[in-house]
């Protein structure tokens, strides 16, 4: 099974995107035998991050995307997202643009729901060291962006995980570490769906 993860470029003040260095971490560690993993590191522009999101599903067709961003708020815990918007894209992206209309997809849906269920995923997880949060309101900004764009082209077989700023306490090993737990109970759910 092919399973695919991104992790986001440097922006604003963050020249170490904790989420790239997450991902990079997941892809030392490995999900096991099965799950052929496959990383990229999405720009925080919005126009590149549609192209290769639907580049990722129209050539790889993975079983499960899970795209990783960074919670700018210091004392962040990680926080699982349960659905993309699209409308309300305002904010401009690292090269000064935001997207056409505010949105994600001119006719799409208002809103997708990942066909991985993130409250039962809460429910029965825990990191030591850190919150886990469930959230449904990815931001609108490049993360949503990327989260809605996922779903809509993948229907419904993507994740969204925020993860906090890197620190003495959070590092990219542990997140790493931390994202490996909680992506193999994600692959656990798939399967159930699937049978």
């Amino acid at each position: 099974h092919l399973s695919f993860f991104s992790g986001f470029g440097p922006f604003r003040q963050y020249l170490v995107n904790s989420s790239w260095e997450a991902v990079k971490e997941l892809s030392k560690r490995g999900l096991g035998e099965n799950i052929n993993l496959q990383i990229m590191q999405l720009p925080v522009v919005y126009q590149k991050a549609k192209e290769q999101v639907c580049k990722i599903w129209t050539t790889l067709q993975p079983l499960l995307t899970v795209h990783v961003g960074l919670a700018s708020s210091a004392t962040a815990p990680i926080i699982l997202e349960q659905c993309g918007k699209n409308k309300g894209y305002r904010e401009r992206d690292a090269c000064g643009f935001h997207p056409e209309g505010a949105c994600c997809v001119l006719d799409g849906p208002e809103k997708i729901e990942s066909t991985i269920n993130m409250k039962t995923l809460w429910k029965n997880i825990s990191v030591e060291g850190i919150d886990i949060i469930l959230s449904r309101d990815a931001g609108r900004y490049i993360c949503d962006y990327t989260y809605y764009t996922s779903l809509y082209y993948g229907n419904g077989r993507a994740a969204f995980i925020h993860v906090p700023p890197l620190s003495d306490l959070v590092t990219a090993e542990f997140l790493g570490k931390a994202l490996q737990t909680i992506i193999l109970a994600m692959l656990e759910q798939c399967g159930e769906q699937r049978e």
